[in-house]
């Protein structure tokens, strides 16, 4: 069965369309006419071994605030609709990458409750303007939105870091790497990963 996702969402800040194949080979083309934020998703889609399309726009004249948190809510909704019903996934995975003197751990529970806890940058790291564009401060709101509407419970902890960049892109990195791994089939497991019987 094909997991794969098409949604679209216009709101009078912002147009955003995502295209997702959770079985896909991590190809991307990423224009949020946001530069940081574009290279943020490409290594979410490498990483991730995601196809993933995402063209976005808004009103970015005032800010980039709007079109980098509505593309997080459709990228969640995508990710959740592509999941389908969960039948034989892993489900619960963690993965830790370093980006020079960065180190970024993510851990994922596709369990069906949004919950995402965010933890360990540097102080001020919220304040740093990346790229021109993108403030600190808007990752974990990525984060928070990404998860809430993927409906998965999200950590995220940064272990070291230094370089803002280096900060934001190792844990973006960290969350690709979780979630292939799990979302990917285990073939030891029959039906949803619950004792519930329903994610």
């Amino acid at each position: 069965m094909s997991r794969t996702a098409r949604i679209e969402r216009s709101t009078s800040e912002s147009s955003v369309l995502v295209e997702l194949d959770l079985d896909g080979s991590g190809r991307t083309q990423i224009d949020t006419t946001v530069p940081f934020y574009d290279h943020m998703l490409t290594a979410l889609g490498k990483h991730s071994l995601m196809d993933l399309t995402v063209r976005a726009s808004g009103d970015t004249h005032i800010d980039v605030h709007h079109t980098v948190e509505d593309t997080a809510i459709v990228l969640g909704q995508a990710f959740r609709q592509a999941l389908g019903d969960k039948t034989g996934i892993r489900r619960f995975a963690d993965a830790t990458v370093p980006l020079d003197e960065a180190l970024a751990h993510a851990v994922v529970d596709v369990s069906g409750r949004p919950y995402c806890v965010h933890e360990g940058e540097p102080a001020g790291q919220e304040f740093h303007l990346i790229g021109g564009h993108f403030t600190g401060s808007l990752t974990r709101h990525v984060l928070e939105s990404f998860a809430f509407h993927a409906q998965i419970c999200l950590h995220v902890r940064v272990l070291a870091g230094r370089d803002p960049h280096h900060v934001v892109e190792a844990q973006f990195k960290a969350l690709a790497r979780a979630l292939r791994y799990a979302v990917e089939p285990d073939p030891r497991v029959v039906g949803v990963p619950s004792t519930k019987g329903a994610l």
